[in-house]
């Protein structure tokens, strides 16, 4: 019998379709460099790495890869991040922005536990001279926008507690207040957010 014939059986016993998922699993970036990348996702994001894939005997040799993943909110997932090496990429864009580059992969966004923790990623990064592309308030996360060796954007966020956007995602996803990502400013991060679903100062 074949899926489509199934199908009917399937709903006959109350069966009302497949599950939804309960999210994305991982990511696998191709990179130019395994060493840069490493360090990168380990030193500037902070994900740790937790396996490297080894060649076996008798077969023929394959890329380099490495498995990284961050603390995780029911304990470490066995990888967030999958890096494969590809020295053949096309060079990154000379300047990171937002729109219109010719990357496959716009941004990847990272979350850290808390606000304070963000708060300490950003002290962290400045004091090692990273250039921050970006800072914006949106209406679910705080974030921080960087980009890694290959030109990939990497989103640096804490999540905002799900009563300020779970009444109203369309509206959150929506909402955008950009910060000053230069200098001491960059570092402020403002506690007065909307709440949407609900009366609350109105998004701009």
């Amino acid at each position: 019998m074949s899926a489509l014939d199934a199908a009917p059986a399937a709903r006959a016993s109350g069966d009302v379709g497949p599950v939804a998922p309960v999210g994305v699993n991982h990511v696998v970036l191709n990179v130019r460099n395994m060493d840069e990348s490493h360090r990168f996702w380990t030193e500037i994001v902070g994900l740790r790495l937790v396996g490297e894939f080894r060649q076996r005997p008798g077969r023929p040799p394959t890329p380099r890869m490495r498995f990284y993943s961050g603390t995780g909110t029911a304990g470490v997932h066995h990888h967030d991040i999958a890096l494969v090496e590809n020295p053949n990429l096309p060079p990154p864009p000379t300047e990171w922005k937002m729109w219109d580059l010719p990357m496959a992969i716009n941004h990847i966004a990272i979350t850290y536990p808390s606000r304070d923790a963000w708060l300490a990623r950003l002290r962290f990064l400045r004091a090692k001279g990273v250039t921050f592309d970006r800072r914006i308030d949106h209406g679910m996360t705080h974030s921080l926008y960087v980009h890694d060796p290959n030109g990939y954007g990497v989103e640096l966020v804490y999540d905002l507690p799900r009563e300020v956007w779970e009444n109203d995602i369309d509206a959150a996803l929506n909402f955008a207040e950009l910060r000053p990502n230069e200098g001491t400013e960059a570092l402020i991060d403002t506690t007065d957010v909307p709440v949407f679903g609900v009366t609350s100062r109105p998004p701009k």
